[in-house]
């Protein structure tokens, strides 16, 4: 019986290695990329253990140019074919545009623009070929509200994954290969202490916290009821629908003082 792959970056923590477990639950095998190899090893064991699944480990930094060529070579030399593509890794680069270094730039748009075009255009080709494939590009609710100021790059790079998943979309619905872009808002994980805002994210409300097993769980529906874009909760629904019905320079305003509570400048 030939193993149902699923390819998951960022899958050392957070919504990342919830996915690894919500999959692999559900039977799939799986190709787990990050940087830190011990947990991807302790986390394929447990998993594998768990669950009776198969996973391979690629320990990679996708701010490296040539990371997604090397992700691609590893499947192919393991005859790994990936039937769901779950590009999730990410994280946020504080302060003003100006102020942080080129590299920095550079390695961000590498691992959360880059890096996730590369890999699906290195794979939905195959699952378009066999009539079966499943793509999730995580996105953000900040690719689909006001543009703010601080983590200049951020929403603008998740407002083109959900661009880009839709237009994918279309073109890849009738060859059985579902795309969603998933917009979750505030998530448990460590992504605000990476980014060094846990301090000023821990004054919001707790209503408007999602954990990742839901984020992910909504995600993994609505990518088998093939919807384009997936927006996790009712509350950041509600904060999507108010942006569009309310005039523009009301929710700019409303954002700017909302948003400067948590983006560190």
């Amino acid at each position: 019986m030939t193993e149902k792959y699923a390819l998951i970056t960022g899958a050392s923590a957070g919504i990342g290695l919830t996915f690894a477990q919500q999959m692999a639950a559900q039977g799939w095998s799986l190709v787990l990329v990050a940087r830190r190899t011990d947990v991807l090893k302790t986390t394929a064991r447990q998993l594998e253990e768990t669950h009776d699944i198969k996973c391979h480990v690629i320990t990679q930094d996708l701010s490296a140019g040539d990371a997604s060529a090397k992700i691609v070579q590893s499947c192919q030399d393991n005859s790994i074919q990936v039937s769901a593509l779950i590009n999730n890794a990410g994280y946020g680069v504080p302060g003003d545009f100006d102020v942080v270094d080129w590299p920095t730039h550079d390695a961000m748009l590498q691992v959360m623009l880059n890096s996730v075009v590369e890999l699906t255009h290195a794979f939905y080709p195959a699952m378009k070929a066999q009539g079966f494939g499943r793509i999730i590009q995580v996105a953000s609710l900040a690719g689909i509200t006001p543009a703010t100021a601080g983590h200049t790059l951020y929403g603008a790079v998740k407002s083109f994954l959900v661009k880009f998943s839709h237009s994918l979309h279309l073109e890849a619905k009738e060859h059985g290969v579902h795309v969603t872009a998933l917009c979750p808002g505030f998530t448990y994980t460590e992504f605000h202490d990476v980014n060094g805002t846990r301090p000023m994210v821990s004054k919001l409300p707790k209503g408007l916290w999602m954990s990742a097993e839901d984020v992910v769980a909504q995600g993994l529906d609505a990518v088998e009821k093939n919807k384009p874009i997936k927006i996790n909760g009712w509350r950041n629904q509600l904060i999507y629908g108010m942006t569009k019905l309310l005039p523009d320079a009301v929710t700019r305003f409303l954002m700017k003082g909302s948003i400067s509570k948590f983006r560190k400048r």
